[in-house]
């Protein structure tokens, strides 16, 4: 396989070549259809008043054209489809590059009362998951999100195999995401899944009936008086008969269209993409077990979504004023719709929302693997059960730029307490969001960025970012406490790795040393694994008490008046501090 820039350089150029070809198809196309337009006038002029000439050169006229119309239009959509592909690669070349700041952010999915989704830079703008998310679905970015804060250390392997398999399938995942991309969707599937579940029928079962008898009626009406049998009052009267029948359920068809208008283009759009799902061949169990769910009835998952869209396209004509005239007169159209709706709702309303699960997990785990595909050089953390909780050479932070990036080795076993000491801008903090979106990832499924990754599943906690609460008259200090407070109760009887930064911020430096030392005692006397980071050297004293702590510290060193960092993860207690050198440095003193 080519590095991923080369792959999508290459993915452009050539999908750029197919919809230029694309383009004068449809020009000459065009061309070819007014020339179409123009000979049938011609011709119908010339025979005009010779029968039947007039009428077959009529009847070829239409047929042409009109073939010619769903040639333009098949031909249009390949090529919607490819520029949506265009756009697709686009995207993951300015990514690769590091412009993904015009992304979405999934700043929505901030929880300050999370285990961690405050405090690591995982969502908003810059996060994890503005670089990864490729998304095309309301349910399936919804999803990838949920995947992200579950916090589940289950069936990690089985994860891995999945996003590995679907890496792999590049082609297969930018054809899923383009037609997905093509069309808006105005309703979450929530809303669809709550109407269709809860949905009780409201017109009559001997309707239908009447439905199909009006409608041959109509048929034998319509012959009798072509060939003069019958006067065409005879058909006026039973016209205005049908119109008087479908007005009689006017309130129930306007009602059941308002709320079907709204699903119309949801159903237009899922029909294809579980079209792809139901024909690609996976191998990984995940993604089998998925395939499996839409393959439930008696015929596929997307011929069954498509019929009910081509339903609801139908019902829809009820704005064309011709259709919605001479069908509700002559053949009750509408109320056929209606009746339509009903019936399929009624049959397939247990697997809509299990189907729309599918889709949405499949367009999760193809930004997973986009992941993936774009960083061939992460590895898959490798489970275990030892003692080390994570043993891991070269560990990074996966956003930032690889020639920028200092990667450090780190492991930290089972039970143990480490206090990061350094001063200010020397990496602490960067080292955490580093270690704890490992975690993240690793739970994930993902692969994390290091050259290798020993890991036994835990579970994460942290508190990094508690802010105040003026609408809820919460002091800093006691939103602290709060936060503190939920990371006890957690622990009680579950294990987690802990990552705290510079907690008791809200209180002064004796009283913080004071109680920062005790709830670092505490933690660690209830055999709790994570990492504190402060700039209080004191708490580095508890070493000399505890076994399971261990110090390490960021250097900072001033060289030439200047300050330079290392970056790198030390063995020991942070001796340099350079506020002060700061402070002065940028003449605020």
């Amino acid at each position: 396989m080519k590095r991923p820039l080369d792959f999508y350089l290459n993915q452009k150029n050539e999908l750029e070549k197919e919809t230029s070809i694309l383009k004068r198809k449809l020009i000459n196309l065009g061309i070819f259809r007014f020339a179409v337009f123009l000979a049938t006038c011609f011709l119908i002029y010339l025979t005009f008043g010779s029968y039947p000439d007039v009428f077959i050169i009529v009847f070829l006229g239409i047929f042409l054209f009109s073939f010619l119309v769903l040639k333009y239009l098949k031909l249009k959509r390949e090529k919607d489809v490819i520029d949506a592909k265009i756009n697709i690669n686009k995207t993951e070349i300015k990514v690769l590059n590091r412009e993904f700041h015009l992304l979405e952010s999934g700043k929505e999915f901030i929880n300050p009362s999370h285990f961690y989704s405050n405090d690591i830079d995982l969502f908003g703008k810059g996060s994890f998951f503005q670089y990864t998310n490729r998304t095309r679905t309301k349910d399936g970015k919804i999803t990838l999100a949920k995947v992200f804060t579950e916090n589940k250390t289950d069936a990690i392997l089985e994860k891995q195999n999945a996003i590995n398999e679907l890496s792999e399938k590049v082609k297969w995942r930018q054809h899923f995401s383009a037609l997905a991309s093509l069309v808006t969707v105005k309703s979450n599937t929530n809303f669809i899944t709550n109407w269709i579940q809860n949905y009780a029928s409201v017109f009559p079962k001997f309707l239908s009936i009447i439905q199909v008898g009006f409608s041959i009626i109509s048929v034998l009406l319509i012959g009798l008086v072509s060939f003069g049998y019958i006067s065409f009052s005879f058909l006026l009267v039973w016209f205005f008969m049908g119109l008087f029948i479908t007005g009689a359920f006017l309130k129930n068809t306007n009602n059941l269209y308002s709320e079907t208008d709204k699903v119309r283009e949801t159903f237009k759009q899922y029909h294809q993409l579980l079209n792809e799902i139901e024909n690609e061949v996976f191998s990984s169990r995940n993604l089998t077990e998925k395939q499996k769910v839409i393959q439930s009835e008696n015929k596929k998952a997307s011929l069954i979504f498509k019929e009910f869209s081509k339903v609801l396209d139908a019902f829809d004509n009820r704005n064309n004023i011709i259709i919605a005239v001479l069908g509700n007169g002559l053949f009750l159209i509408e109320i056929s719709n209606a009746l339509k709706v009903e019936k399929w709702i009624k049959k397939y309303k247990h697997v809509v929302e299990k189907w729309f699960e599918v889709v949405a997990y499949f367009d999760a785990q193809n930004s997973l693997a986009n992941f993936k595909f774009n960083h061939p050089n992460f590895v898959f953390p490798t489970i275990t059960s030892k003692k080390e909780t994570i043993k891991s050479t070269n560990l990074g932070h996966p956003l930032l730029k690889v020639d920028k990036r200092i990667d450090n080795n780190f492991t930290i076993e089972n039970e143990q307490f480490f206090i990061v000491t350094g001063a200010n801008m020397a990496g602490k903090s960067t080292f955490l969001r580093t270690v704890s979106l490992s975690i993240v990832m690793a739970n994930c499924g993902l692969p994390v960025c290091a050259k290798s990754f020993e890991y036994t599943p835990i579970k994460l906690i942290t508190s990094m970012r508690t802010t105040d609460s003026l609408t809820e008259d919460e002091s800093y200090f006691y939103s602290e406490l709060k936060r503190l407070k939920f990371i006890v109760d957690e622990i009680h009887d579950k294990d987690y790795f802990i990552i705290l930064d510079e907690i008791l911020k809200g209180t002064n430096s004796k009283d913080k040393a004071i109680g920062s030392k005790k709830f670092v005692e505490k933690l660690t006397k209830s055999k709790s694994t994570g990492i504190i980071a402060t700039h209080d050297v004191s708490l580095c004293e508890l070493e000399n008490e505890f076994k399971e702590i261990k110090n390490y510290y960021f250097d900072a060193e001033i060289i030439d008046n200047e300050l330079h960092f290392d970056y790198t993860l030390k063995n020991g207690v942070c001796k340099n501090m350079n506020a002060s050198f700061l402070l002065q440095k940028m003449e605020i003193v």
